[in-house]
């Protein structure tokens, strides 16, 4: 997680990254109800908050948790009532509140809704856990990986839950699309960087388009412990007409 905190730009030292995302808890299934479960390295991460998470957050990073589905049927789109969706928000919220997070990320992949005698998508099911999670954390970020059935059903009962969220992302690496979310171009990310898969170039290209089209945020995913300054440039020079630094 240290990673993160890690680059400021040459000109002024600003951090590079405002926003630093832990991948990922998951939404585990018992057999009657869904439940939030941490991985051993997300709670090695959340055990150890005082080294991994608040000397990022010292630098002015927002740390936030990603919530993944596990294969197990649970997911944010079936829950079967308004109360299970408050219920697990709920878990959520004091997730945040004990390890001392900045919010929750939502993304719908692996739920493999229907397993274990889970339901299908519904379309109240996440308009419900979001809408509850924003009531138990008014000032936290809610933010959104557009993908899988909960990204495609933002609406119930005339009730939209776009605007809910801090931020939306395009979940696909080395591809630009605008993600469903805001309505505020500066509240999303068409760019999707990986330091793994993408080349710097295509890279570069994304950011200048981000900056020539309004868009406020730029995601990248999969940063490694090695010196990345030069790749993260490319970019950055584009964003903020700057180099990285790196200070390990």
């Amino acid at each position: 997680m240290l990673s993160a905190g890690k680059y400021t730009l040459s000109k002024g030292g600003a951090q590079v990254f405002d926003i630093a995302v832990i991948f990922a808890a998951n939404i585990n299934y018992d057999g009657t109800k869904a439940y939030l479960h941490f991985n051993e390295n997300v709670q090695r991460v959340l055990d150890n908050a005082a080294t991994q998470i608040r000397p990022l957050q010292q630098k002015g990073i927002k740390v936030v948790l990603s919530i993944l589905g596990n294969h197990q049927g649970a997911g944010f789109a079936n829950f079967p009532s308004q109360a299970a969706a408050e219920a697990f928000a709920q878990e959520l919220a004091d997730a945040v509140t004990q390890y001392g997070l900045d919010g929750i990320d939502f993304d719908d992949e692996y739920a493999e809704y229907g397993v274990n005698g889970t339901g299908q998508p519904n379309d109240s099911s996440f308009v419900y856990l979001v809408s509850a999670l924003r009531r138990k954390l008014p000032t936290k970020l809610i933010t959104l990986y557009d993908i899988g059935p909960s990204a495609e059903r933002l609406t119930y009962n005339g009730q939209s839950i776009a605007n809910t969220f801090n931020y939306a992302w395009n979940p696909y690496y080395g591809t630009w699309s605008v993600p469903r979310g805001p309505s505020d171009k500066s509240r999303l990310s068409p760019a999707a960087v990986s330091y793994t898969a993408t080349s710097s170039s295509t890279a570069a290209s994304f950011a200048q388009r981000t900056v020539n089209e309004g868009y406020g945020v730029f995601l990248t995913y999969n940063l490694g412990e090695t010196n990345t300054a030069s790749y993260i440039s490319a970019f950055t020079t584009k964003l903020y007409g700057s180099t990285a630094i790196y200070k390990p």
